[in-house]
Order: structure tokens, then C-alpha cells, then sequence
């Protein structure tokens, strides 16, 4: 039922990670420190794809895209909440509640998206690789992450939208760090049967069906590099999706299980926990595991430091 005399909340209060002081002083050093981190590895990756000619390539095209949503992705929420926490303070308001929102899911769908586009570079530079510079032009590069992040916008519209048709009279606490939608559903006084039935819809056909395009990609990957002669030719075809594959499974495993689960399963304790890995935590790993596991990412950043060192 819709509010009556004007009892529609104007602000919600988060009830965060942890209730105890103690606990929150240690988890505001330890987020601080991982968003310094995310911000400092991404941004690298970032600098190294535009300043080094030898990273000047689709797949590092991509890549500097990926950091650049991993920055934007894990702002959305992090800052607010170390806010919150330093000033005690636990309250958002209404506009606030729903901005973050509808960021946090236009970031993480555009993400999704873009995770599916860089398998199928990978396809292209292992299955084609006398075309791969012919197909994957700078135009069509461009066209591609222009692509990826207005699907992530119209994906987060939808969301938000229906979202914002909900009425929230009896509570305004949400049992979580941030806004998202289902610590919403909880504290909605009005039928959230269309808006759970939205997110299975909208939600298995973004994660659902960019695992599936990445699924299909690695299967023919995985047999033209069955094909290949030599060991060495093997070694390195693999070492060029490693690192993606690795991304794809932290980032995905985590979204399906959060969002495309009956609700009888939902525990928005255990929920939050799962958040913050791939909403904190995967947006700092992304650089690493890009950094550690590819020779190129590492050679450049060589380059970088010594021609940091010539200029001091």
C-alpha cells in the first residue's frame, strides 16, 4: 500500500558492516587502505595503456576501460562509507539512497558487459589472428565500450526506476553498507513480487547472458589452442586469458549468487559480506592479477620507472 499522510521516509540510516565501535575503527583502516590501493593500481594500469605504445592495443584498450570502471565501481560506495563511519553518522537520504544505487548497478552491468567484450578480443587474437587487427579496429574498439557502458546505463534505469516506485513507510533502516536493492525490498512497505521477478529477468539476462557469451568464446579458445603444435605456442596463447579468466570468475561468481538466488536463500547478513568482495576487493585485485601475471603489463611499468628515474 502506498504511504498515507505524507509518511514516506526522507532519509534511510545504514546499519553498515558492524554495530561495534571497536570493529568499525579496524574496518575504516582496512577499507581505507584497500580504496588507496584500488585507486593507485588502477590508476597505474590507466597510465601505463595510454603512455606506453606498446600497450597500444585492443586488449589493453579494454583493460584501461576495466580500471577505469573498477575506480568509478568501488567509489560509489567505499567513500560514503568510511564517511559514516568516521562521522558516525549513518544516515543517507532518500536521493542519496537511490543516486548510489542506480551508479552502483550502472557501473557493475556496464562491467559485465565489458568482461564479455574482452573475451571476445581474446577469441578474435587466438582463433583469428591473421584478421584480429583488421576486426578489431580502433572504431570498432570504440564502438564496443561506448556500447558496454550505455547498456550499463539502460540496465541501471530499469532498476532504478522500478525500484523508485517502491514506498518505504514502516522502516527506513537498511541492514547494509549501501543502497542496493534487496535491503531495499526488506524495508518496503508496498509488494515487491514485480521487482524480485525484475531482477531475475533483467539480471539473468546481463550476468547470465554475458557468462554465456564468455563461456562459448573460452570453448573455442580452448580448442584452437588445443590445435597449436608447439608447447611454448600453447603456454603463451594461454597466458594471454589467464588473467582474464581469473577476473571473470571473481567477479561473476559472486553476482550470481547474490542476485540470481531464490529469495527464501537471501541473508542479508551473509549478503553484505559478499559485497564487499566483489564490490571492495575485486576492484583492487583486477590490477594485480593483471600486473603479476602479464610480461607486458610488468615490462611497462619497467619503462615507466625508468623514465621516471631519468627525469628525477
Amino acid at each position: 500500500m502506498p504511504c498515507k499522510n505524507n509518511t514516506q521516509v526522507m532519509y534511510f540510516i545504514l546499519e553498515g558492516l558492524s554495530k561495534n565501535s571497536h570493529a568499525q575503527a579496524k574496518l575504516f583502516l582496512v577499507f581505507s587502505l584497500v580504496y588507496g590501493t584500488t585507486l593507485l593500481g588502477n590508476s597505474i594500469i590507466i597510465l601505463l595503456t595510454r603512455i606506453d605504445q606498446e600497450l597500444s592495443t585492443p586488449m589493453y584498450y579494454f583493460l584501461c576501460n576495466l580500471s577505469l570502471l573498477d575506480i568509478s565501481f568501488i567509489s560509489v560506495t567505499v567513500p560514503n562509507m568510511l564517511f559514516n563511519i568516521y562521522t558516525t553518522n549513518m544516515s543517507i537520504s532518500y536521493t542519496g539512497c537511490f543516486t548510489q544505487l542506480y551508479f552502483f548497478h550502472f557501473l557493475g552491468s556496464s562491467e559485465c558487459f565489458l568482461l564479455a567484450i574482452m573475451s571476445l578480443d581474446r577469441y578474435v587474437a587466438i582463433c583469428q589472428p591473421l584478421r584480429y587487427s583488421h576486426i578489431m579496429n580502433t572504431r570498432v574498439c570504440l564502438r564496443m565500450a561506448i556500447g558496454c557502458w550505455i547498456s550499463g546505463i539502460l540496465f541501471s534505469c530499469s532498476h532504478t526506476f522500478l525500484t523508485l516506485s517502491l514506498s518505504f513507510c514502516s522502516s527506513n533502516i537498511i541492514n547494509h553498507y549501501f543502497c542496493d536493492i534487496p535491503p531495499l525490498l526488506q524495508v518496503s512497505s508496498t509488494d515487491t513480487h514485480k521487482n524480485i521477478l525484475e531482477i531475475f529477468i533483467f539480471g539473468g539476462f546481463v550476468a547470465g547472458g554475458c557468462c554465456l557469451l564468455i563461456l562459448i568464446s573460452y570453448i573455442f579458445i580452448i580448442l584452437s589452442i588445443l590445435k597449436i603444435s608447439t608447447t611454448r605456442g600453447k603456454s603463451k596463447a594461454f597466458s594471454t586469458c589467464t588473467s582474464h579468466l581469473m577476473v571473470v570468475c571473481l567477479f561473476f561468481g559472486t553476482i550470481l549468487f547474490m542476485y540470481l538466488r531464490p529469495t527464501s536463500a537471501y541473508s542479508l547478513d551473509n549478503d553484505k559480506l559478499f559485497c564487499v568482495f566483489y564490490n571492495v576487493f575485486t576492484p583492487m585485485l583486477n590490477p594485480i592479477i593483471y600486473s603479476f601475471r602479464n610480461k607486458e603489463v610488468k615490462m611497462a611499468m619497467k619503462r615507466l620507472f625508468i623514465k621516471l628515474k631519468g627525469l628525477s
